[in-house]
């Protein structure tokens, strides 16, 4: 697993750091707290980089293959802005069913041919483990970007990133994630993520069927971490650093009943948010389908559409690290 103990603050060329290059990002378990230190420096360096003079040509001459099995605005339009702000170019696949995989090649055929053409490969597929099996057919790098109901450790990283540019801290933190914690792989990630850290505490809020699977909350809990269940918000919103909200997901039930009965079970609106904190923050990986009400945006505390923002920066830098430019 990569490491790092260079100054994360020094400018690019300064500051390579070997280990990353040619990796493949799988998983969240890959990163120890020294690398997620060392991302989020370059990716608050990437940040600067970007306010200051927009695009550079760090990455010029790369090019990277969006692969996208399944729909996506966020994550693909973020990855194809963070290479081309680098200076390199994107082969997007977006509507895999008319390409050749609608014949029926395999996922590593399919990865085998597009590395041929690209330098990285980004993946997005329904079928957790997919990620791990097109790294393994792969010789170039590949970034996981999604697998099922697996892992989504890009968008793990940047709600990370996001909690340390906004409250200037990843320790001491009280988190509470709500909504769909069975389904919703963004907090799976970001749970083992934040079990780096010290002094965590993680509350799970969520109806009786969509709970935080126990794999997950073992994880967790060798880390040492205290984890708390709730079917009420009310009971821990006041002590809340960081709520992170998730949809329910429609597409991810098999019987359409079982959706009805718990797509409203919670909405943040103003009202809600009397109860908690003013040195918080409220993030959602988006899209979200009526469980944040737009009333709340303007809230200083709305953190979701910076949150975008700051994904751009964190997939930035992990592009220049693993293709040996960071």
């Amino acid at each position: 697993m990569p490491t790092s103990s260079t100054n994360p603050h020094l400018p690019f060329g300064e500051n390579k750091n070997a280990e990353w290059y040619g990796k493949d990002i799988i998983s969240v378990k890959q990163f120890k707290r020294e690398d997620l230190e060392y991302v989020f420096g370059v990716a608050h360096e990437m940040r600067g980089m970007v306010e200051r003079i927009g695009t550079f040509d760090l990455l010029k001459g790369k090019i990277l293959a969006n692969l996208f099995y399944e729909p996506s605005t966020r994550t693909s339009s973020s990855f194809t802005a963070a290479m081309e702000r680098l200076g390199g170019s994107v082969i997007p696949i977006n509507e895999v069913k008319y390409s050749s995989v609608s014949k029926g090649e395999s996922l590593p055929d399919t990865i085998r041919t597009l590395e041929c053409y690209a330098d990285v490969i980004v993946l997005r597929h329904p079928e957790t483990g997919s990620a791990a099996i097109a790294a393994k057919a792969a010789r170039k790098p590949v970034i996981n970007a999604g697998d099922g109901v697996g892992e989504h450790p890009t968008q793990a990283l940047l709600d990370t990133f996001t909690i340390m540019e906004e409250l200037g801290r990843l320790d001491n933190l009280n988190v509470t994630m709500l909504g769909d914690l069975k389904y919703g792989r963004t907090v799976h990630s970001l749970a083992r993520l934040l079990s780096q850290f010290s002094n965590i505490k993680l509350n799970y809020v969520s109806p009786e069927i969509l709970r935080m699977p126990k794999e997950v909350m073992d994880e967790v809990a060798e880390k040492g971490v205290p984890q708390a269940e709730f079917n009420s918000l009310e009971q821990v919103l006041p002590q809340t650093d960081v709520l992170y909200v998730t949809r329910v997901q429609k597409e991810r039930f098999e019987d359409p009943a079982d959706y009805e009965k718990v797509k409203g079970a919670y909405v943040i609106d103003p009202d809600v948010m009397k109860a908690a904190k003013q040195d918080m923050i409220v993030m959602h990986p988006l899209p979200r389908v009526g469980e944040i009400s737009p009333d709340f945006d303007d809230d200083p505390r709305a953190a979701y559409f910076r949150q975008m923002e700051y994904g751009l920066y964190v997939r930035m830098a992990l592009l220049a690290m693993v293709l040996g430019k960071a």
